[in-house]
């Protein structure tokens, strides 16, 4: 039978991005996405319920969320749901969390700052959609290292170039500037 596991949220940070490195030195940053939902109720009350997902972020991606996104910015995260599981220090009690790996992270407003500052702190348009996992590396493969498959060396790298596009054969695009 065949499966699939791919989420796409829309939702508005709760904290700052703090960036991290593992000890092989791969950056990571965990994003915390609240989402709203509206409904009314059945007497005709109208109601706001609030969900918050953890998203985990890798490489130059986890680079650029740090450098460009702040508490309170809207973001669109593309990605796959993992189970983490661990035992508590306190009790010993196994436990699990669901928890976002992202693939793709796109920062979707350029508001200024409450200082009245311009945009230039929240990056040039080309930083605020991240290029998307290199072509061939699987995004839910873990990369081996001599020592076998590590936990820190879990995500594919995603620091490719973005594609660009190239002219059409017959030369008809040459003078679109793209």
């Amino acid at each position: 039978m065949a499966s699939l596991n791919k989420v796409f949220l829309i939702g508005n940070l709760t904290h700052d991005p703090e960036l991290r490195y593992t000890p092989n030195g791969s950056a990571v940053t965990d994003l915390r996405l609240a989402m709203n939902r509206y409904y009314t109720t059945k007497e005709g009350e109208r109601r706001e319920e609030a969900t918050f997902i953890d998203v985990t972020v890798w490489e130059r991606q986890a680079e650029n969320c740090c450098q460009y996104l702040k508490k309170g910015r809207p973001v669109h995260v593309e990605g796959s749901i993992r189970m983490e599981s661990w035992n508590d220090k306190n009790t010993g009690e196994k436990r699990t969390k669901l928890k976002v790996l992202a693939e793709n992270v796109q920062f979707l407003d350029s508001r200024r700052d409450d200082s009245g500052g311009s945009d230039s702190d929240y990056g040039p348009p080309a930083a605020r959609e991240v290029p998307p996992p290199r072509r061939g590396m699987s995004s839910g493969e873990p990369r081996t290292s001599s020592n076998g498959p590590s936990r820190s060396s879990y995500p594919p790298t995603n620091s490719a170039p973005p594609s660009h596009r190239s002219p059409e054969p017959d030369g008809g695009d040459e003078d679109i500037p793209f």
